[in-house]
């Protein structure tokens, strides 16, 4: 079952700059997955932990010409996108200007023996770069599939397929399932 004392929420890149219409990154699968995240958050108490995706104030390499094409990132007043959405703009972040959010602060707040269940936007890039990077330092990942989101269904599957092809080290759930699994490990402690 798992000790629920290792267990943590990881929540990838909840923000404006992908849940917003107004962005170029906008992925309306998040209305739905969106009361999926809003579902786990008080499983997990203080053990959840929210990333952001924030440009790098100077691009070099590869991101040159990403940010060339993606211009708006950089484009006065485009701060707000980077926040952690509402109503979790007041807890615990994590920010990256790379796709992975598997970071040295991310590495300081979790250990090897810790299962991280993970979701977020967008299935098929910071979530699966993130989970990859996890389990490649040997910790176990759970993704919620329902409380992730990517711009078209097919993406979404297609990502999910490729990080399921990781078990045992990561293995995709839903939001109900991962809810069922905390309450009977509670049950099993004799916590309430």
């Amino acid at each position: 079952m798992g000790d629920l004392r290792r267990s943590w929420l990881m929540v990838i890149d909840h923000q404006p700059a992908f849940t917003h219409p107004a962005s170029a990154w906008f992925t309306p699968a998040a209305a739905q997955s969106t009361p999926k995240v809003a579902s786990l958050v008080p499983l997990f108490g203080d053990r959840v932990v929210f990333t952001r995706f924030v440009p790098p104030a100077t691009p070099a390499g590869s991101w040159i010409p990403y940010y060339d094409k993606w211009s708006f990132a950089h484009a006065e007043g485009s701060d707000w996108l980077w926040d952690v959405d509402d109503p979790w703009r007041d807890r615990r972040s994590i920010s990256s200007d790379t796709f992975s959010k598997w970071t040295p602060e991310a590495r300081a707040i979790f250990a090897p023996q810790d299962e991280i269940v993970m979701c977020g936007i967008s299935t098929d890039c910071c979530v699966l770069a993130t989970a990859f990077a996890a389990v490649d330092a040997g910790v176990h990942v759970r993704i919620v599939a329902d409380a992730c989101a990517a711009k078209s269904h097919d993406v979404h599957e297609n990502a999910l397929a490729i990080m399921a092809s990781r078990a045992p080290q990561l293995s995709i759930v839903t939001a109900a399932e991962e809810a069922e699994r905390r309450h009977k490990a509670l049950l099993s402690s004799g916590e309430k």
